[in-house]
């Protein structure tokens, strides 16, 4: 599995590579985020100047001492010069204290901008992306490659601007010093960067396939973490183990190449740029000899050709750090440039004030983009009136809960049309549509914090008295009262300290306090035991009163009181009307409804009546 997953991952990292042409620059993708702090890239650069412009001062002050300095005469002359060369080193200390203080603190600003943005566009990407994404690769977006990013837009960006700046200085003053010097160095330049920017394309390459892999080792680490009940319980631990060592291999594998070619990038720049500057030191030497250059002078044409030269070396080291993160820029902006299939329209149309609760399916197609040979609905068409109970029953796999993604606009159908409120779904804003319903959901999501927490998810900004109100109605209240720390209790990642029936019974609660116009129970009362289950259906009694519900149920506890039932197979309403009616009809629903009375515990499964029908007509 992991293996597998590995391959898809590298070749969707080739697509990728092979879409963008290389002059592409990941990395100014970051120039809106630095934009916003102008005043601290200003106070970089000028501090970076700065430094770099002290830095260049030294050798002019080597010169003049070597060239009128070494005499009994000039003592004095010597004493000011090395004064000087304190006062520049007090100016470059307190640069380059300015130029980390600007730098770190601008890299921080901008990757803290740059996960809150991605965080809130993945909070509004559509169901599709999430279909086809993995969470824990998500998560390692958003941790390891920001922080890679972090490094870049801060330290290494720093490193690389002063390598320029001091490297442009010191080609710039040698050119000043010795122009005859100054052109065997500058052509030897091209010998040296054209095949550092050869290896920095394959440097970029392999650091995105090293981050692909380490997000696809991080993962499967996550999910296995987050089962890992269902981990001990099967004892798959050494099939885990070996899965993930192997997934940690391929991520190390894939890291070890980049860094080899970082290596190679780095000792060619450092042989090929010293090397050139031993020609040059020849050269000087044999003008000194015969009298066309001071000692003085080639000796200050050295110092700029070494900072020249360390400035090129510096620069093929960070170019690896800036190319992994230009890979980690290139993931990143792919989530920033989704585009959600589901978005409000630029003028949205507003739903009724107050709200009604009406819904209408006209004549519904809709196929998964997972999985488009099979519609999920085939022509529903059926509407609830304002305070009307639906209950949907049929089998699994019928589109019971399809029915709900599409009423909260998760996805689109692909024909037909659905309304709140007399209102189309693509004609409103998503928001408008949602905060019109609750949802007792049949998988709860319960969040890693307190009880408290957890219950006000359904309206951040209720009161301590309305949350319990809420979870005496959901018959949570005493139970979260025999905990120690009672509603400020942690329920753990998922909810794990709390049974199936509790978890249950805080979806309730938050759905209660949500209180919307319309609700949508989705198996509201599985978890339940018996009579749990009768207590907390006169709550949802009590809840239903006054607004519209709609009901996917496997027990007849809810749908008995329903205004109308629903008999959904295969995308299709095979059945309609009121219990009374449907037994009389002595069809599917009869036929479920008689399997429960003759089993007397009120659990049943409906697929199985339902195929034995299909099976005896």
């Amino acid at each position: 599995m992991v293996a597998k997953h590995s391959e898809n991952v590298k070749k969707m990292s080739e697509e990728v590579n092979n879409k963008r042409k290389r002059s592409v620059k990941p990395l100014r993708r970051m120039l809106p985020f630095l934009a916003r702090y102008k005043l601290l890239v200003l106070g970089a650069l000028v501090s970076l100047v700065a430094a770099a412009t002290t830095t260049l001062m030294v050798p002019i002050a080597v010169r003049r001492m070597v060239d009128n300095g070494f005499s009994t005469d000039n003592s004095t002359f010597i004493n000011n010069y090395f004064g000087m060369l304190v006062l520049l080193a007090l100016m470059l200390a307190l640069a380059s204290g300015l130029r980390y203080f600007f730098v770190i603190t601008l890299g921080e600003r901008v990757v803290a901008d740059l996960r809150n943005a991605v965080f809130d566009h993945v909070t509004k990407l559509s169901q599709d992306f999430f279909d086809r994404s993995n969470s824990g690769e998500i998560v390692s977006r958003l941790s390891a490659d920001t922080t890679q990013i972090k490094s870049a837009v801060g330290a290494t960006a720093s490193v690389a601007l002063r390598n320029i700046i001091m490297g442009l200085g010191a080609v710039g003053m040698m050119v000043v010093t010795s122009p005859k010097l100054s052109a065997l160095v500058i052509g030897a330049i091209p010998l040296i960067v054209l095949p550092l920017i050869a290896f920095g394309r394959s440097v970029r390459r392999r650091s995105r396939a090293a981050q692909d892999m380490l997000a696809n080792a991080n993962s499967y680490a996550g999910e296995q973490i987050s089962a890992m009940r269902t981990l001990q319980a099967f004892t798959n631990e050494k099939m885990v183990i070996s899965r993930f060592a192997k997934a940690v291999e391929n991520a190390f594998a894939a890291a070890r190449s980049s860094v080899f070619a970082r290596a190679i990038l780095t000792s060619f720049a450092i042989f090929m740029v010293f090397s050139s500057v031993v020609g040059v030191l020849w050269f000087g030497s044999n003008d000194v000899l015969s009298g066309t250059m001071s000692a003085g002078q080639l000796g200050q044409f050295l110092l700029y050709a070494v900072f020249a030269a360390s400035s090129l070396g510096q620069l093929s080291e960070v170019w690896g750090e800036l190319a992994q993160a230009a890979g980690a820029t290139e993931r990143l902006t792919e989530i920033l440039d989704e585009i959600p299939a589901i978005a409000a329209p630029s003028n949205p149309v507003a739903l009724p004030v107050p709200a009604l609760g009406e819904i209408s399916f006209e004549n519904v197609v809709f196929h998964y983009p997972a999985r488009p040979e099979k519609a999920a609905l085939a022509g529903l068409d059926f509407s609830v009136k304002p305070g009307e109970s639906v209950a949907i029953v049929g089998p699994s796999g019928a589109g019971k809960s399809t029915i709900f993604s599409l009423l909260l606009r998760y996805y689109d159908p692909q024909s037909g049309t659905i309304r709140v409120d007399g209102v189309a779904l693509p004609e409103a804003d998503p928001l408008a549509i949602r905060g019109r319903m609750a949802v007792v959901p049949q998988d709860v999501a319960i969040f890693a914090s307190t009880l408290r927490e957890n219950i006000a998810f359904g309206r951040p900004d209720a009161t301590d008295e309305d949350i319990i109100a809420a979870a005496k109605a959901a018959l949570a209240h005493d139970f979260i009262m025999a905990l120690e720390k009672g509603y400020d209790t942690l329920v753990g990642e998922r909810g794990m300290t709390l049974s199936g029936g509790q978890r249950q019974r805080i979806a309730i609660a938050r759905a209660i306090l949500r209180d919307a116009p319309i609700l949508l129970l989705d198996e509201a009362t599985s978890a339940l035991d018996a009579e749990s289950e009768m207590l907390v259906q006169k709550g949802l009694e009590h809840l239903m009163t006054g607004r519209t519900t709609l009901v996917v149920a496997h027990r007849l506890a809810t749908v008995l009181k329903a205004d109308r039932i629903l008999v959904v197979d295969e995308g299709r309403i095979i059945e309609e009307g009121t219990h009374a009616s449907l037994v009389q009809k002595d069809g599917v629903y009869a036929r479920l409804a008689k399997l429960q009375f003759e089993a007397g515990a009120g659990v049943f499964s409906q697929e199985s009546v339902l195929s034995k029908g299909d099976a005896a007509e």
